[in-house]
């Protein structure tokens, strides 16, 4: 497989990390009943997720080209997270509790962004709010629990599906389809809830992001 087949681009990434964000985030209105009991099923999916003071796993990420990569990701509540992509990309994506940066090691890139601008912050909290007429639709059945969010302020017109386990409420796999119809699907597997990591796991070398963007500015 070809390193442009592997590689995501920097918007996939910001998909991804948002994805992950909004899968303990709800987000279009019900009406009336439907409405309330969306939001009790999507609140106990939250409440969950906010007990979840440090998880780590492995992922796998299935762009609409068929494209494929995947690595491992760290969290660590609150604000801090870390996705390392594996090779041939060498992205990473660090939460440091106060910006989230985009790495990329083979091509010199480095991205920075606050982390209460993106939707993560949602994610890190200390307790996920989900007040407000965000759910658009959440379908309830024996063996998987399917929520359907749309929110234009973050992606516009595209929706995120998530699918979880109804019993444990942890997440399976969740979609991003985009204004056009095509989807990105990522899925989870290996994860493990609690545990701690090394001091520089969530660092993000602030220094080396001014080096690479003053380089950029200078080519």
């Amino acid at each position: 497989m070809n390193d442009d087949i592997r590689t995501p681009t920097r918007r996939r990434l910001l998909g991804f990390v948002a994805a992950i964000a909004l899968s303990a985030t709800p987000l279009i209105a019900f009406n009336g009943p439907a409405q309330a009991q969306g939001s009790d099923a999507a609140q106990r999916i939250a409440d969950h997720f906010s007990s979840v003071r440090s998880m780590s796993g492995e992922f796998v990420q299935f762009g609409p080209r068929g494209e494929q990569t995947g690595g491992k990701f760290f969290l660590q509540r609150p604000g801090k997270i870390r996705f390392n992509y594996e090779a041939p990309s060498n992205f990473k994506v660090i939460s440091d509790g106060q910006s989230v940066v985009i790495l990329n090691s083979k091509m010199r890139t480095s991205d920075l962004y606050p982390l209460s601008k993106t939707p993560l912050k949602l994610l890190l909290d200390e307790r996920i709010d989900l007040s407000g007429n965000k759910v658009r639709s959440v379908t309830e059945e024996d063996d998987l629990t399917t929520i359907k969010l749309s929110d234009k302020q973050v992606f516009g017109n595209s929706t995120i599906t998530m699918m979880f386990d109804p019993k444990t409420y942890e997440l399976r796999q969740w979609t991003i389809t985009d204004a056009q119809g095509k989807d990105t699907t990522v899925m989870v597997f290996n994860v493990k809830q609690g545990g701690s990591f090394p001091g520089d796991t969530f660092k993000i070398d602030y220094k080396l992001n001014r080096e690479l963007n003053a380089q950029k500015k200078s080519d």
